[in-house]
């Protein structure tokens, strides 16, 4: 997902949220280029690094937002808390980096060991275990939908799975067999970098036909309920997993500034501040625009909201459909990764002795987190289930883990003499983590409220044909 950091090998391993994603993330080599000076160097400028991180960022959660929008009480209530999480977001994106420059680590999980030590660092692989293991759901939920769209174009029958063939269960299975699985095998997914570039164009494209069916609706707009003020004050925080899930690219942060150009405050800031501003507005603008075409109506998935698809949407489809194919193996890879660096550990295995079982192992593991995804794919029937835990998970990356790391700097690295400096830090860090935890919390107690509340959105609302 990116315009390229090294290699995706398992020295950097990519981590993505997103349809486009292909960040770097794990790893148990340490790469740093230092130059005469001593100062770390990559090669990466900050303008190439800018598309790096609206990569890792602008993805996935595009086609949940406007729905996102729509159960948190309109638009106004939605951008004033997204709002709100992006100064935090953009905060925990500085300060990983800065823990990143002070212990010369080049990725997420050797950040968080070197300053907080190794059982923090299993606590990190376990989310990211997690959260990538979620995130493959979601790709498989998103493929169905795309297949769903090209089916409803093909047959013009809205009953069209009730045919064997084109039911979910085999359409799903039988695509990801033969698309995804053999890519899931490979000890090496540099093969598919350059398919980051058609996921930018699939998210491009997707919010430029947002834009151009809101002038041109699909729909007849005169039925269309807009919500201005969110029912009850809980409503505004349903908002909160869909933006963590979006903006999360904290992970990968770190991978990405290793390999900057003239690692500085200055070129850091410019790119960071770009890259969200851009996610920013890509994120609100086919938000609010996908919210009023549709509605409270609004599908959790977006592009299924067109009823029936015109060619212009079934062209999005098929290239948000082609591009997920390719970005399931990614995020198997680094949660396979995770999961041998735990077996590892766990078993207290040498590098030599790992090492001659490692082929039935990737195998093994590869083949295991398949099926469970697969068979969880089959029966979630929308995205926004999966969103709604992995931004609960992504609030802990985003908040509560570089918490951690601030509060280590401020009782650490802090001189005691400087006790008003140490003082705020550890507040700032306690903020942190007490929001993360919050927000965590929250999120899980709400999933669940969701999903048994006998109000909870019928499934024939959120899917075309199961």
């Amino acid at each position: 997902m990116e315009e390229r950091t090294p290699l995706l090998s398992a020295d950097r391993l990519p981590i993505n949220n997103s349809l486009a994603s292909e960040s770097s993330t794990e790893s148990s080599t340490e790469v740093i280029i230092r130059s005469p000076d001593g100062e770390s160097q990559g090669t990466t400028t900050w303008y190439a690094s800018v598309f790096i991180v609206i990569n890792a960022a602008l993805g996935a959660g595009l086609l949940e937002f406007p729905y996102a929008f729509s159960k948190s009480g309109g638009i106004a209530a939605a951008l004033i808390v997204q709002g709100i999480l992006i100064a935090f977001i953009v905060g925990s994106l500085f300060l990983l980096a800065y823990c990143s420059r002070l212990k010369d680590s080049s990725t997420f999980p050797s950040t968080i060991k070197n300053i907080c030590g190794k059982r923090v660092e299993v606590a990190s692989a376990l989310c990211i275990i997690l959260y990538t293991f979620g995130s493959c759901i979601t790709y498989l939920i998103v493929i169905n939908d795309q297949l769903s769209q090209f089916f409803l174009f093909v047959t013009k029958d809205s009953e069209f799975c009730t045919r064997w063939y084109l039911s979910k269960t085999f359409t799903l299975s039988l695509s990801s067999v033969l698309l995804i699985l053999p890519l899931c095998y490979s000890k090496k997914i540099d093969f598919l970098k350059y398919a980051s570039f058609a996921g930018v164009l699939a998210v491009l494209y997707v919010i430029i036909l947002v834009i151009a069916r809101y002038i041109n609706p699909v729909n007849d707009k005169a039925d269309i309920h807009i919500t201005t003020s969110p029912s009850s004050f809980l409503d505004v925080f349903t908002v909160i997993p869909t933006v963590c899930f979006s903006y999360q690219c904290h992970v990968s942060i770190i991978p990405i500034y290793s390999c900057m150009k003239g690692r500085n405050t200055k070129n850091f800031a410019k790119t960071v501040l770009v890259a969200i501003s851009i996610c920013l507005f890509a994120y609100s603008v086919s938000a609010t625009l996908g919210y009023y075409t549709f509605g409270d109506a609004v599908k959790q998935d977006i592009l299924l909201s067109y009823q029936p698809p015109p060619v212009d949407v079934v062209v999005g489809v098929l290239m948000v459909a082609a591009k997920t194919y390719t970005t399931y193996p990614i995020l198997l890879f680094c949660g396979r990764v995770e999961v041998e660096k735990l077996w590892k550990y766990a078993w207290k295995l040498s590098e030599e002795t790992a090492a001659k079982r490692e082929f039935v192992r990737r195998c093994v593991i590869a083949t295991v987190w398949f099926i469970a995804t697969l068979l969880i794919a089959l029966y979630v029937p929308a995205i926004a289930i999966v969103i709604d835990v992995l931004g609960a998970l992504a609030a802990l990356f985003i908040f509560f883990f570089p918490g951690m790391c601030l509060m280590k700097i401020a009782m650490d690295y802090i001189p005691a003499v400087h006790t008003f400096k140490r003082r705020f830090l550890a507040v700032a860090a306690t903020l942190f983590m007490i929001i993360g935890s919050f927000l965590f919390g929250l999120v899980i107690v709400q999933s669940i409220m969701d999903d048994v509340a006998p109000a909870a959105t019928p499934i024939s609302n959120v899917t075309i044909c199961t």
